[in-house]
């Protein structure tokens, strides 16, 4: 018992070692390198290639006699797999940066401002109902999500496996379409952010906020991923505490703890009432509920460069369920009977955060600082999110170059294991938040959100599609599904229900598209220009999987064809995971339940 004790610790400390693969951290210098250098050069040379970001060379590069029963133009999986799964990015990510990323990652103006449009269009009913919908498929998604990136933390994540297990010309439309969808809304958010400083002072120049929100936002990615990591940690539990406060203090106002309001209760369910412009007023506000649980899915993005996957993942996928459940659900629910939706401050489209229903329902309460507080946390979101636009962006562009899927250039990752070329054109982009100041700043941002508005939805039903593809090719080699380190909690059925979910709302925004609340009373140009900025994520999507597959004539990948190995890092897994059973069997049964919840 102890020889085996003593193999199974090795086993752990091999695995942990493991978990930093190539990265920077595990490497020794060679003996003909200068002994000293000052601290400039140190820092000057952290920024060159690093040598071991790629094991593969380069399509370009290969002999002919390799590709040229190919043809002219072909895709390699073996290539684009084996670089996805080394593509030197420092693993540095801890187990408490990937749970307050689950949590509270992605908590922005999807939740504290964009809710009012959602409330405006479709009243507090329709919008709690949208949100529990978009929750039960994001939860769906995020555990087939789970189970893919424990198996494969590889470079790219939920882009890579459309490409593995659904067709490369699939793969390479969905990586464009989701570096896309993070692209536009880095200028979105920086917009956003610059807009709250005006709750303060209407006159300021937005244009010096935006530079300051920008250099912040740039400096922090410049960091790397250990630098991502702690800024996040920090901003979640920012807007963590924050939602929770308001959830309290929402809880006293609406039971009449506040003697300028009195009791509300459902007051406002019964007057104005529940629903606004019926069924069509619901399906108005599904892609508004999606875009504000956009960058959930950032969790299995980072699996590439965290230390130890196979233990941090897991924990941080369980936890969506309470971070959908708590800090969505239960917050507009309170908002819903705090703030009518007739309220004229409720302005739609607008990301003033004068228009936030959650800085409204504490204006109406009399308190006189809350709101300012309640303004600032939605300008640390707003810069959080803008962060992680940064970090979502550079990451699938550089793993979409490693697959030979965009210019190579955008694969350079340095020796601090940062996708360096990546990160700057994805900052690039944050420049058009300079035009902010401009009379037409309105009709601009329009169309920067409708690249994105539709884009989580194809990455969500692509992610639940390769989670089902995957378990049919896991299935046909025999393997057991005790073999996988985590297993997601709603199974392939699960999968199933989140594609069809997805699909829906697709279906849902084109009838809504095209026949918006009150069309009658709009000109035909103002009906075409609505459908456009509704739907404009399809054509580009289209757009890059057609043209992708007729010039390389892709097919969808075969069962049999799959790789279900390359970029696995685990080492002996079955013992490992024997040794944990054990365990497990030892624990009380609130903390089994605990630990299956959390």
């Amino acid at each position: 018992m102890a020889d085996r004790d003593i193999e199974l610790n090795i086993l752990n400390l091999k695995e942990d070692s493991l978990a930093h693969g190539s990265s920077y951290s595990m490497r020794e210098p060679t003996y003909d390198m200068p002994r000293r250098k000052s601290g400039f050069t140190r820092f000057v040379d952290t920024f060159r290639r690093d040598p071991n970001s790629s094991i593969m060379p380069k399509d370009d590069d290969m002999p002919p006699h390799i590709r040229e029963h190919q043809g002219v133009h072909y895709f390699d999986f073996d290539a684009a797999a084996a670089r996805t799964a080394n593509s030197g990015l420092a693993r540095e990510l801890k187990g408490r940066h990937l749970q307050m990323i689950a949590i509270g990652g992605s908590i922005g103006t999807g939740l504290f401002v964009a809710s009012g449009k959602t409330l405006s269009t479709g009243g507090p009913a329709s919008m709690l109902l949208a949100y529990c919908f978009v929750g039960v498929m994001l939860y769906c998604t995020v555990q087939a999500l789970g189970e893919l990136a424990v198996v494969f933390p590889v470079a790219g994540s939920f882009s890579a496996y459309s490409t593995r297990f659904l067709d490369p010309a699939w793969g390479f439309a969905m990586g464009w379409n989701y570096a896309l969808q993070w692209l536009v809304v880095l200028p979105l958010e920086i917009i956003a952010a610059s807009m709250t400083i005006t709750y303060w002072n209407p006159d300021v120049n937005k244009a010096v906020f935006v530079t300051i929100f920008l250099i912040v936002i740039i400096t922090i990615n410049l960091f790397g991923i250990k630098g991502y990591g702690e800024a996040e940690f920090i901003f979640a539990i920012i807007k963590v505490t924050a939602v929770i406060g308001f959830i309290l203090l929402g809880i006293v106002i609406n039971i009449g703890g506040q003697p300028d309001t009195g009791y509300i209760g459902g007051r406002y369910w019964k007057d104005p009432g529940a629903f606004r412009n019926g069924f069509k007023g619901l399906c108005s506000v599904f892609v508004t509920a999606a875009f504000a649980f956009a960058g959930t899915e950032l969790v299995g993005l980072a699996a590439a460069e965290t230390a130890n996957p196979r233990k941090s993942l897991p924990t941080a996928i369980k936890q969506v369920f309470w971070r959908i459940t708590l800090f969505y659900v239960v917050a507009l629910a309170l908002v819903g009977l705090l703030v009518p939706y007739t309220d004229e401050r409720l302005l739609g489209a607008s990301t003033d955060s004068n228009a936030s229903p959650f800085v409204i329902a504490i204006q109406d309460a009399g308190i006189d600082v809350l709101p300012s507080v309640m303004n600032a946390v939605i300008m640390i979101a707003v810069i959080s999110v803008g962060n992680s636009s940064v970090f979502g962006s550079s990451r699938t562009l550089a793993a979409l170059a490693d697959q030979g899927q965009a210019p190579r250039i955008l694969g350079y990752v340095d020796r601090r294991g940062r996708p360096l070329v990546a990160i700057l054109v994805a900052s690039a982009l944050g420049f058009l938040a300079y035009l902010s100041d401009i009379p037409q700043q309105s009709d601009v941002m329009d169309w920067l959100l409708a690249v994105s508005a539709l884009s989580s939805i194809f990455t969500w039903g692509s992610i639940c599609l390769s989670h089902i593809r995957f378990r049919q090719a896991w299935a046909a080699r025999g393997r057991s599904l005790n073999e996988l380190a985590f297993r997601a909690q709603s199974g392939v059925l699960g999968s199933w229900l989140g594609f069809a979910l997805n699909a829906i709302v697709l279906v849902a925004q084109f009838w809504v598209g095209a026949w918006p609340v009150g069309y009658r009373d709009n000109t035909p140009g103002e009906n075409a220009k609505n459908f456009f900025l509704q739907y404009m994520a399809v054509p580009i999507v289209a757009v890059f999987w057609l043209g992708y597959k007729l010039y390389f004539r892709t097919s969808v990948v075969r069962v049999e064809d799959m790789d279900i190995d390359t970029g696995r890092r685990e080492l002996n897994l079955p013992i490992l995971l024997a040794q944990e059973q054990d365990e497990k069997r030892s624990w009380p049964l609130w903390k089994r339940v605990y630990r299956f919840m959390c």
